[in-house]
């Protein structure tokens, strides 16, 4: 098994823009939330500038890339719009995401191997400008192996599958998608890709995931939000990364 490494902790500010929408104004603002994060030990903030802007900004970008003192991870859909928007930005990492007008949230991974020729334009510039790419992917080796080919940095595993088997109940689905998993972040760490996880992820679901020893960023936004209702953000922060660290240890029960 490889030596686990420092596992980091992205958090996503979308929904408190989210809620900012729901009637207009500036408030809650997604910076001060990110400034917050900071605060409760975040090592870094994802904000994903949809098409539609119907949570982030443009001008949260702004805020986002000049304000805080943290790694800004910037979720984009391939498109030349947002390439134009990363570099001139230029965040820490630009990761690639699947986008449909219709969907609620992201409902999977991007398909690097069909879509190849397309995401290699939109890739080469970032890079170029000294930007990190990260791909946001199911576990699948094909996927892996694409992206790499592609010369991305960072490869983000798409957790939601596994999350919604817990939510279901489905134990057999969970277990399955938990050793998709954990066969994806091995083979992407051979690779000499960087790997990264999220969506859905909450405090039931985040052990098994944060016990891998190759995966090293887990990036988590709605559930904070959400739980921030009740015992606030930086509360709900220091909880999870409690919870991180602890299925991290060497003596942890997960496998």
């Amino acid at each position: 098994m490889a030596a686990a490494q420092k596992l980091r902790l992205g958090v996503n500010i979308d929904h408190v823009a989210t809620i900012r929408n729901a009637r207009g104004g500036g408030l809650p603002d997604p910076v001060r939330a990110a400034e917050l994060a900071a605060r409760a030990g975040a090592d870094g903030i994802t904000a994903h500038l949809r098409e539609d802007r119907r949570h982030i900004t443009d001008k949260d970008i702004e805020g986002l890339a000049t304000s805080i003192g943290l790694p800004l991870n910037f979720e984009m859909a391939a498109t030349e719009e947002m390439q134009a928007i990363a570099l001139r930005h230029r965040p820490n990492a630009c990761c690639l995401v699947p986008e449909k007008r219709q969907e609620v949230t992201t409902e999977g991974g991007l398909d690097v191997v069909g879509g190849r020729a397309h995401l290699e334009k939109i890739i080469a510039p970032i890079k170029q400008a000294g930007i990190r790419v990260s791909l946001f992917i199911d576990p699948e080796a094909k996927q892996v192996e694409a992206a790499h080919e592609l010369g991305a940095d960072i490869i983000e595993l798409h957790t939601g599958t596994y999350c919604h088997a817990h939510q279901d109940g489905d134990q057999a689905a969970f277990d399955a998608e938990l050793a998709r998993l954990q066969q994806a972040a091995e083979y992407a760490n051979g690779l000499g890709l960087e790997v990264h996880a999220g969506h859905g992820l909450c405090f039931e679901t985040v052990g098994p995931i944060a016990a891998m020893p190759t995966i090293v960023e887990l990036n988590i936004g709605h559930f904070l939000i959400g739980e921030a209702i009740f015992i606030g953000l930086e509360a709900a922060i220091g909880q999870m990364r409690s919870v991180m660290l602890e299925a991290r240890r060497p003596a942890s029960s997960y496998s």
